[in-house]
């Protein structure tokens, strides 16, 4: 870990906090979910860089050590598109294998429809080819009270997060979304209410882990987090007849909570989903949960490092 290089570096008018590892001719850009953070790629920046491959994450604008933008309630996904673009052409990087877990999946692909040439491959776990607007989730279909159309509306996260302090927020997201079952809070309930204090972490996320988290989220809060990904979910950003043509690799945990999204396991397991992404390779993980990449590393690193030596 302490090999990991850190810098800020002026992206589009912010300043975005970066970190880097391994000197190699091949470039690995790595995209965090939530409650997740640059951090959450600890294993596999360590294990590219070891494979010989120049690593690099960075804290997505609001998150983290990175700035805010001037308006967080107007942020969306093409933002992150164009600081993933603005950032590779600041580092002089012109091709990149992009990882994208969870709502990082998102820019992962959005990024290689509209940026194809800068594409080397695509990686994501826990979320398999999904954009908004054309081929994004029925949120008709989903249960009422789930958690994102909970986290979409304004005010009520930050309602439900303000009763406790930031790490208690985290330690509860990480023990209710590694769980198989949906998150969805009843009538007179908030999505916190969900999770018993006394539930222990799970045994790959330990306090250390919490504390690190605790200390980026501090420094950031949850006002463009929540914007980005919940509250942005359902704009068009004007892309149509999406397909991604690089190599790709879908790895999806078995007991991840999102193959109980309606229609998600179908569209997986189906072939449907290769009607975007036509290179696809999927690897389905017996025990994996949503945070497979934190709770299996060395299996997550094997299966990464096998699809960057092939591509």
């Amino acid at each position: 870990m302490e090999k990991i290089q850190h810098s800020h570096v002026q992206v589009r008018g912010l300043k975005l906090h970066v970190a880097q590892i391994g000197t190699g001719p091949k470039v690995v850009l790595f995209l965090h979910g939530f409650p997740e953070i640059w951090y959450s790629w600890r294993h596999q920046m360590i294990a590219a860089a070891n494979a010989g491959f120049r690593a690099i994450a960075f804290d997505f604008r609001g998150y983290g050590l990175s700035d805010h933008p001037p308006e967080p309630e107007k942020a969306n996904f093409k933002d992150l598109v164009d600081d993933v673009v603005a950032l590779l052409d600041l580092l002089g990087i012109n091709k990149v294998f992009l990882v994208g877990k969870d709502f990082g999946a998102v820019p992962a692909f959005m990024v290689a429809v509209i940026h194809p040439e800068r594409v080397l491959g695509v990686i994501t776990l826990g979320i398999p080819f999904l954009i908004p607007g054309p081929v994004g989730i029925q949120f008709d279909l989903l249960p009422k009270g789930f958690y994102i159309l909970r986290w979409a509306e304004p005010g009520r996260a930050e309602a439900d997060f303000g009763r406790f302090d930031v790490k208690t927020v985290v330690r509860n997201i990480y023990i209710l979304f590694c769980r198989s079952e949906l998150q969805v809070a009843g009538e007179n309930e908030e999505i916190m209410d969900l999770v018993d204090p006394s539930t222990p972490l799970p045994p790959w996320f330990t306090e250390e882990d919490l504390e690190v988290y605790a200390t980026l989220y501090q420094n950031s809060g949850f006002r463009t987090a929540l914007q980005v990904p919940y509250r942005c979910s359902q704009l068009d950003y004007g892309i149509t007849n999406p397909k991604v043509t690089a190599p790709s690799l879908l790895i999806m945990g078995e007991k991840d909570y999102f193959m109980k999204f309606p229609g998600m396991e179908e569209y997986m397991k189906k072939g449907i989903v290769t009607q975007f992404i036509p290179n696809l390779d999927i690897t389905f993980m017996p025990e994996g949960n949503h945070f497979v990449q934190e709770q299996l590393p060395e299996q997550v690193n094997e299966l990464i490092i096998t699809f960057l030596n092939k591509n």
